[in-house]
């Protein structure tokens, strides 16, 4: 489930932020990446949280830098 999570994760960012997704590496830092803020990764987190139908106290994701960490966070929540 965590490819298929790390997966989403990156399409959801291309998507939201008009990245290519082909670029996006599972240890890329997402804020460098993507060039957003931690508002912004707050919505794409959102946007992967609705994809998933979990939920993820911000606590636990202040650590997340790499879309892999991210997706790891969410993974413990599916």
């Amino acid at each position: 489930m965590s490819d298929a999570i790390l997966t989403r994760l990156l399409e959801l960012a291309a998507k939201r932020f008009g990245a290519d997704a082909s670029t996006l590496q599972p240890n890329d830092d997402v804020f460098d990446a993507l060039s957003i803020d931690s508002l912004q990764a707050l919505e794409l987190v959102t946007d992967l949280e609705n994809a998933f139908g979990v939920e993820v106290p911000d606590y636990e994701l202040q650590d997340a830098r790499t879309f892999q960490q991210i997706a790891d966070v969410v993974r413990e929540r599916v």
